[in-house]
């Protein structure tokens, strides 16, 4: 049995071996951090992903040892297998930071800055990444699209005001259900996820397409409107399920199970189970199981994704020293000078709240 060849890649100046057939972006996602891309449309869990959103552009700036030429436009790094001494500029490339500022841009040109009152606030992989690629303004000067709310069978509701069109849900239903019932319709502008002649999405396993979408654009009906993700505490939990694998993050407030979800991973993908399958779960786990004690608690969840949710989540976290003692070469730092001892403007006979009025020099100088 031959061993399997391994290609090198320098991404960002730091070079890796990586298996033959691998992507760059699968590459870039090995070594972690800024390092790794942004990606709104590729799943790994899903064939045929990748390629819509253009957020993981890259520049190839040598193609390999045999053909050293570099690539002459940028290309998406979630579509694009890496060769064996190929170089590539992610964060060290001014071509791709701008271009991937005006992707972001673009992707929200039609979505609506409901951040306050949208439920995927706080794990929204689209507020990512505009908060960190994206630019202070717009130069979009139309009016935005609109869509009526939809719902879609008992537990989803869709939003296709704020789809960016990724598919991800439509190669969910297509590859994990037995009978898809909806699709992209219509072309261009007018393009939107729908269902064929307003059918619900009944299937065991449909809940799944909330959790692959990047956006607020298919949310849990059993969880909308009532509380905020960074006010729960995520716990890994499972069950003895027949249909899925059980294992899944309960987000509790207390001993209240306000929902449930798949585990996912720091790339915002469901995490696969010990046997190396997808971590899919049932609608039943997720939509019906709501109970603490429908569950066997493993502990909490070890939150390490870039996020409001991992505030007060992480396990063994420390806090940071005090910097200025070091910087000071041990000393403490001094005042300059005691503005309540050395200024008279602080009277302590005068009541701040007690002033009729604003608290000017006037009051002082009685």
């Amino acid at each position: 049995m031959s061993e399997q060849q391994l290609f090198k890649v320098t991404i960002d100046n730091i070079t890796i071996e990586v298996p033959a057939g691998t992507t760059v972006l699968q590459a870039a996602r090995s070594i972690g951090g800024d390092v790794a891309p942004p990606a709104m449309c590729f799943y790994s869990k899903l064939e045929g992903s990748g390629g819509k959103c253009r957020t993981c552009l890259v520049e190839v700036s040598k193609g390999s040892e045999k053909d050293p030429r570099p690539m002459p436009k940028l290309v998406a790094s979630c579509r694009t297998t890496v060769m064996d001494g190929m170089e590539v500029k992610n964060i060290t490339s001014p071509k791709v930071k701008d271009a991937r500022a005006g992707v972001v841009e673009f992707l929200l040109l039609n979505h609506p800055l409901d951040c306050p009152i949208c439920d995927q606030a706080g794990e929204c992989h689209l507020q990512d990444l505009g908060y960190e690629h994206g630019k202070e303004g717009t130069r979009y000067e139309f009016q935005r699209r609109t869509f009526k709310k939809y719902d879609l069978g008992q537990y989803i509701q869709l939003h296709m005001t704020r789809c960016i069109l990724c598919y991800r849900c439509v190669f969910t239903a297509d590859q994990l259900t037995e009978k898809r019932e909806h699709g992209v319709l219509d072309r261009g502008d007018h393009a939107q996820i729908a269902t064929f002649i307003e059918k619900n999405l009944h299937n065991d396993f449909i809940g799944n397409v909330i959790d692959v979408c990047p956006v607020g654009a298919l949310t849990d009906k059993t969880f909308r409107f009532k509380n905020r993700v960074w006010f729960l505490k995520p716990l890994d939990a499972h069950r003895d399920c027949p249909t899925c694998s059980g294992r899944v993050t309960l987000w509790n407030r207390g001993d209240e199970v306000f929902r449930v979800t798949a585990r996912k991973d720091e790339w915002g993908e469901i995490e696969d189970t010990p046997d190396g399958k997808t971590g899919w779960i049932c609608n039943t786990c997720r939509f019906e199981k709501k109970k603490t004690s429908d569950w066997m608690i493993e502990g909490p969840r070890n939150v390490n994704r870039h996020s409001v949710i991992s505030q007060g989540h992480y396990v063994g976290l420390q806090k940071p020293q005090e910097t200025i003692e070091k910087v000071l070469d041990g000393r403490q730092p001094k005042l300059l000078m005691d503005i309540h001892n050395i200024s008279d403007v602080n009277k302590p006979s005068v009541e701040l709240s007690a002033i009729n009025g604003a608290a000017t020099s006037s009051v002082f100088n009685k």
